[in-house]
Order: structure tokens, then C-alpha cells, then sequence
């Protein structure tokens, strides 16, 4: 298989854009046919700009964008396809359906490729591959939200596209069709052996459906991988912030002890009153100052007169602040000191078993593996309860 520069095969999406102003980018990114990637990031960082971009519907200043073998941007040489030559299938949050027709002809708008005669029979078949037979007679009107996106997806498709575009999708219609066109999606998606890019500010969106996540911040893309990586190994704190990570605190590098032997080596962080174990990261000094996080499900819980051999590692005691969400995660707030809280997701019957109130008194332990190290950046400073820069997480309680 033929490659790129860049590494990437020659039928995936390479990108690389720049641009100062109105709209400041710095973005790269690249999609492998048959990956979902995520774009994510709070509202106004730049997505939609970047996914404008690749669609050619916006022309950055400088850059290459480049798909299925095909040049489609180099600024250096002038190069811009327009849309129509692209072969983009694009999926608009709005639907983007006319009125007047009928689902049907809707999806027809974009056969245009095919003889006459043979448009109805490929719409009837894209419109059965959306589940939605039947309908095909009805106007948007008489459709529900989720009957509507699933024509702008069947309709996305009749191009036969080299690239499928997906622009917050699912954030005009309830919580429970989003869930259902969810599950759609992904099934979907395991048939197309085309790079997906899906632009999402909701984190659990792009968990589910995506292989791969780009953060967006400020029209820059900060980091790449696969959901966990990103999610749980932050390359900087900005990152973790943006991806809404609650416990995110300064500390002092104490000791650095390499892997010998059996040992698999530990580096010991100075938090606050306490020493913690985390796992050996190298690369920082010992004496640093250093930023550092722990997903809020790497938090153990001790059960009052139930001590367990897990518990004992790095133990912290605090006393439960508040418990906000319902459903499947409830989040608790734990006051350790002066500072900002820890925040644990538990389930309902966890919390409801160990008596988790406003003012109880609690021990928590913090994983060693996965407390995360990142270098200290005064421009990723620590605002509590702040949130403008976060993505969303809808499903989960707490947003």
C-alpha cells in the first residue's frame, strides 16, 4: 500500500493548514480509510473551521489537504478543488433537507452521478441501509428529528464519497434517539472503508464511535490518538483541562527510582501532605514542579471495616463535599485540604451503600498507574470549577 511523506496510506485524509487571522489554525491531522476520528473540543475552538477545510467550503491561507490519493489544497502551488470535486459526503447538525421534497428525492439530489432510471432504485437501497424504509413518500415535516438525520446520512452517502464528514450530528435530537442513532452509527460505520471524521464537543460521543481523537483548542490541534491515550495520558495540562478532566493539581517531583530488575520502578510526587507512589515516568527532575492528574474512575473507595490490599495504596483522607449526577455515575466531591476537591465517579448503589453524604468523612486511594505526569505550563493555569474549556460529557451525570 502506497504511502505518503507523511506515513499515512495514499487513500487516507492527510491535513496540514496555517493561518494567522480571522480565524487563527494550526492544525494537522490524518484519518486511515475505515477510522472514525473524532474531533473534539469546546464550542469556538476551531472544528467546524477545520471541517469547513476539508470539505472546501472554507480556504485556509496556507496548507495540503490531500485524500484518496487525490491532492485536494496545496497553497504553494494554488491548488483548490471545490467541493463538488472532492467526493465529500458531509452531515450537517440541521439536516440540511429541502422542505419540499420527499425523503426520497432528497437523497436523489445527490445521485446526480447516476443515469436517471437508476437513481430511485440506489435511493430506495440507501434509505433501507439507514432503516428507514417505508418513508420514502414523506416530507421532513412529517419525520421526526431522527428520521430526518438518517436521510442526511443516506443522502451523504449516495455520492459515493472517498471521505464521510460529520458535524455534531446527533445534538438536534433527544437523548434518546441520539443513543439509538448512535448504535446506528457505529454499525454503519464498521462497513465503510472510508476515512470518517466526526466533529463532536460531547466526550462520550466521540468515545463511543471514534478510533481515533484529535484535541481541538484555539484553532490548534494539541494532541492525537486513540480515545484512552488522549484521555488518560495528556501530553500537557491544557489538554486534560480542555478534556475535562477533574483532578488536575500541581505537585513536586520527590524521587525518580528507574525500573532494576523485577522492579518496575516508581517516581514519588510531593501533593500537598502527602507522598504518592505513581508509576516510573521519566523525564523529570527530581525537585521539579510538575502538573499531574487521575481519571476520576482511578479513584478506590474504602469500605468502612473492609479494608482490601488495594486500598492501601497511596490512601488519602478527605470529607465528601457533594454528590451530583444520577443514573449510571454519580460524581462525589472530597475535601482533602486546602485546594481543590478530588471528584470520583461511583455508582448509584456505591454511594448509596457507603453513606455518602455532605460532611461524611472518607478514604479514598489514588492508582499509582494511573496517576499521569505532565510538565508544568503556567499557560495551562488551574481554574476550579471552571469549565468554559471543556468538552462535554452528556451521559454521565455531572456535565
Amino acid at each position: 500500500m502506497n504511502r505518503d511523506h507523511t506515513g499515512v496510506t495514499a487513500t487516507g485524509l492527510t491535513l496540514q493548514i496555517q493561518q494567522p487571522g480571522p480565524i487563527p489554525l494550526d492544525a494537522s491531522l490524518d484519518c486511515e480509510p475505515g477510522t472514525v476520528l473524532a474531533l473534539v473540543g469546546p464550542s469556538g475552538s476551531g472544528k467546524t473551521t477545520v471541517l469547513r477545510s476539508i470539505a472546501g467550503l472554507y480556504r485556509p491561507a496556507r496548507g495540503r489537504i490531500a485524500c484518496a490519493g487525490k491532492v485536494w489544497l496545496d497553497s504553494e502551488v494554488g491548488l483548490c478543488l471545490s467541493p463538488q470535486a472532492r467526493r465529500v459526503g458531509m452531515v450537517f447538525q440541521d439536516y440540511a433537507l429541502m422542505p419540499h421534497l420527499s425523503a426520497i428525492d432528497n437523497v436523489q439530489l445527490a445521485l446526480t452521478h447516476l443515469p436517471r432510471r437508476a437513481r430511485r432504485e440506489r435511493a430506495l437501497t440507501l434509505l433501507q441501509r439507514v432503516h428507514l424504509q417505508g418513508v420514502g413518500q414523506r416530507r421532513p415535516a412529517r419525520l421526526s428529528g431522527g428520521q430526518r438525520q438518517r436521510i442526511a446520512v443516506a443522502r451523504a452517502l449516495a455520492r459515493d464519497p472517498v471521505l464521510l464528514l460529520l458535524d455534531e450530528p446527533f445534538s438536534a435530537v433527544d437523548q434518546v434517539t441520539r443513543r439509538k442513532l448512535r448504535a446506528e452509527l457505529v454499525e454503519l460505520t464498521a462497513t465503510l472503508a472510508i476515512p470518517i471524521v466526526l466533529v463532536t464537543h460531547d466526550l462520550d460521543e466521540a468515545t463511543l464511535l471514534a478510533q481515533r481523537m484529535t484535541v481541538v483548542h484555539a484553532g490548534s490541534t494539541l494532541q492525537s490518538g486513540s480515545p484512552d491515550e488522549v484521555l488518560r495520558r495528556p501530553q500537557q495540562a491544557l489538554v486534560a483541562r480542555v478534556m475535562d478532566q477533574p483532578n488536575l493539581f500541581e505537585g513536586i517531583i520527590e524521587a525518580q527510582r528507574p525500573p532494576q530488575h523485577q522492579s518496575h520502578g516508581e517516581t514519588l510526587l510531593r501533593w500537598r501532605d502527602w507522598r504518592l507512589q505513581c508509576r516510573y515516568q521519566a523525564g523529570f527532575a527530581v525537585g521539579e514542579r510538575v502538573r499531574w492528574m487521575i481519571p476520576a474512575e482511578s479513584l478506590i473507595l474504602h469500605r468502612r471495616q473492609r479494608p482490601s490490599r488495594g486500598e492501601r495504596e497511596n490512601p488519602v483522607n478527605g470529607v465528601a463535599h457533594g454528590v451530583l449526577g444520577c443514573g449510571g455515575v454519580q460524581r462525589v466531591s472530597i475535601e482533602v485540604g486546602a485546594g481543590a476537591p478530588l471528584h470520583m465517579d461511583l455508582p448509584p448503589h456505591v454511594v448509596q451503600r457507603n453513606a455518602l453524604a455532605r460532611g461524611v468523612a472518607v478514604t479514598v486511594s489514588l492508582l499509582a498507574a494511573d496517576i499521569h505526569l505532565m510538565p508544568w505550563s503556567a499557560s495551562a493555569a488551574l481554574r476550579p470549577g471552571h469549565r468554559s474549556n471543556a468538552v462535554v460529557r452528556n451521559d454521565r451525570g455531572p456535565t
